[in-house]
């Protein structure tokens, strides 16, 4: 692990048959994400033993002369910073830095060949025809693409924006509001090179972290978010390779077996308009039950050392985020645990449903994806890193159990018209009674549509008469 400071060094190399080709540089090793997305270690450093009692030779300890003048421009970047809450395009640049280092066992980036793309291409289309039995929702992946590990970061980075920046939020303002306000004024210098710390910091940590990332994940959909664009069903062939390594199973039906997943969410979250804006204010409602230990914070500004700035650092590794055990804390994130499990358990469901009688080893398959989901695998690990919230679906198989239930007992378009409006669909207390909601009456949410816009209509059709 790296111990220079904010984890500035210079960039890796990029590997030979990347898709930008090269960038000289040191090359070293890969620290993992720590609590609440603050750490020390950027891939890129080589300090050694001695570096953290010397943060400039860890800075410099390893650089030629004539590296001096980039990382000097890149300190300056990071003080000079004046965006939003997250540095993105440190970020971005670190993020791909990471996958330019390759994953532990060596594995490095490349780009997708001819014959890759193809193969996805081939894949999502049998695996959308499979689905058209297995779902009354229609495709939703009006292209499919093959993705290195690169481009998902490039593909990914602006919903991690969208999720990660609510906190970051939370977190700057509380370092701006720590000091009296009488003093805010005087120490404007002080709060601004503050605020571009905590910007720098995140962008290092979670483009640490969704560089690690790109190096696990099969497709766009695997934290049960949809990460990419809008219409398109992404799979990584690179990292299906290593995923059915040692499964046994032929890569074709590895593949084809991910290429359902990806191909079932892209059309839930293509047809079902609601679905993504209730997930996200989950995860806003959650986040904004973050709290910061202000006292904390407020010690570390008042030892501040200008010189020293690693000591912010180091507090902020110190637990200072927690969420607030509140009802609606408490609300928010059985919310947010219930949608992720809805929708993982139907993906589940139908991807079963269509690839039991015709893969040999969906049974295997689907018990590794269960596991993998169940475990809290990297894609969880993530993002409880960057704001302390597990997105792991606790109840994926009591909802899958669920919406196979429904499909005995409703049929496939009873089942998938549940998720017309998001008071139609199971709950908590549902998955602990299955039964009970299966054979329960459902409210008929079109006919209350038909009716309300009927009586609009006739209301409208009152006032032009006493015109």
């Amino acid at each position: 692990m790296s111990d220079t400071p904010f984890g500035f060094g210079l960039p890796p190399e990029e590997p030979d048959n990347g898709d930008e080709g090269k960038k000289k540089g040191n090359q070293g090793g890969q620290s993992g994400p720590t609590p609440f997305g603050f750490g020390t270690g950027l891939p890129g450093g080589s300090g050694g033993p001695g570096d953290a009692d010397n943060p400039f030779a860890a800075m410099f300890g390893s650089m030629n002369p004539n590296d001096l003048g980039a990382a000097f421009q890149q300190i300056g970047q990071m003080l000079s910073y004046e965006g939003g809450p997250v540095n993105w395009d440190m970020a971005k640049d670190i993020a791909r830095q990471t996958v330019a280092q390759g994953t532990s066992d060596g594995v490095k980036d490349a780009s997708v060949g001819l014959a890759e793309k193809s193969a996805v291409e081939e894949a999502v289309r049998l695996a959308d025809h499979w689905l058209d039995g297995v779902t009354s929702l229609p495709s939703g992946a009006a292209t499919a693409v093959a993705w290195s590990r690169a481009e998902w970061v490039e593909a990914t980075l602006p919903v991690w924006k969208e999720l990660v920046d609510p906190v970051a939020e939370r977190v700057g303002a509380a370092m701006g509001g720590v000091l009296p306000e009488e003093m805010q004024a005087m120490a404007g210098p002080l709060l601004g090179m503050m605020r571009s710390m905590g910007g720098a910091m995140f962008g290092q940590q979670i483009g640490q972290a969704v560089g690690t990332l790109a190096g696990e994940v099969v497709g766009s959909t695997d934290v049960g978010l949809p990460l990419g664009p809008a219409g398109k069903a992404a799979l990584l062939p690179l990292n299906i390779e290593r995923f059915g390594k040692d499964l046994g199973v032929s890569s074709d039906e590895v593949r084809l077996y991910l290429a359902l997943r990806e191909a079932a969410h892209a059309r839930l979250f293509a047809h079902v308009p609601w679905l993504r804006s209730h997930l996200f204010g989950a995860v806003e409602g959650y986040a904004r039950g973050i709290k910061v230990d202000t006292s904390k914070l407020e010690e570390v500004v008042g030892q501040l050392d200008p010189s020293n700035p690693e000591q912010l650092q180091e507090a902020l590794q110190g637990g200072m985020f927690q969420p607030q055990d509140t009802p609606e804390q408490k609300a928010a994130l059985a919310r947010l645990e219930t949608a992720l499990a809805l929708v993982e358990g139907w993906v589940d469901a139908v991807v079963h449903e269509a690839a039991k009688p015709r893969l040999t080893s969906a049974d295997a398959m689907r018990e590794t994806m269960r596991r993998r989901r169940a475990s809290g695998g990297p894609a969880e690990q993530t993002f409880a890193t960057l704001i302390g919230l597990e997105l792991r679906p606790r109840r994926l198989r009591d909802a899958s159990r669920l919406w196979a239930s429904l499909t005995d007992a409703r049929g496939v378009d009873g089942r998938d018209g549940l998720w017309e409006h998001p008071d139609m669909l199971p709950t908590a207390s549902d998955l602990d009674d299955p039964d009970g909601f299966v054979h329960r009456e459902q409210l008929d949410f079109s006919e209350i549509d038909k009716m309300l816009g009927e009586a609009a209509q006739k209301r409208e059709q009152d006032g032009d008469d006493t015109k």
